[in-house]
């Protein structure tokens, strides 16, 4: 196995882009976080920094670009639901990637699941589901960490949305 690494304290671009294909070296699950802005309007991100912490209690966690336009809400409102993509979601993958455009006149989704203020916009038709409340933010960098304590979960189940080296794939069949 063969390991390089930089102590470079500020990375140049040339740096910055070698570490991030490196980075692209592990295969990761493709996820959209949703939550409400201050105004109560429902908000997304498409997101693969996303992974379990701890099943007692509960936790999840995900990192957020200081810069990424929603970062004010996602950091300030107590609820979120992480959304697992299913392989045939490429396209919401993409969307909600992307900046503008009305992002949930195109998708279909509800709120919920819970009434009241822990309400958060849920995408239909996801592998799953995770409707946190936010526990902590964590500062990490560029980027801030969420911790969310899970409240509510549920698993419709399919291929996973799988990203690899800056392209998404599909897994191949164990069988």
């Amino acid at each position: 196995m063969t390991t390089q690494h930089s102590t470079a304290p500020a990375p140049n671009a040339l740096q910055s882009r070698a570490l991030r294909d490196t980075l692209g070296q592990f295969a990761t699950g493709v996820t959209v976080v949703t939550t409400c802005d201050a105004s109560g309007a429902p908000l997304g991100m498409t997101v693969n920094s996303f992974n379990s912490v701890s099943l007692d209690p509960p936790l999840i966690l995900w990192s957020i670009d200081k810069q990424s336009l929603g970062y004010q809400a996602f950091t300030r409102q107590p609820y979120f639901a992480v959304h697992i993509l299913k392989a045939d979601q490429q396209q919401v993958s993409n969307l909600f990637a992307g900046r503008g455009a009305d992002k949930f006149g195109q998708v279909r989704w509800h709120m919920g699941p819970e009434q009241g203020p822990q309400q958060v916009p849920i995408l239909d038709h996801c592998a799953a589901y995770f409707h946190c409340r936010l526990s902590n933010c964590v500062e990490g960098g560029d980027h801030t960490i969420l911790l969310g304590e899970v409240l509510n979960f549920n698993a419709e189940g399919g291929e996973p949305l799988v990203f690899h080296r800056g392209s998404y794939r599909t897994l191949s069949a164990d069988d």
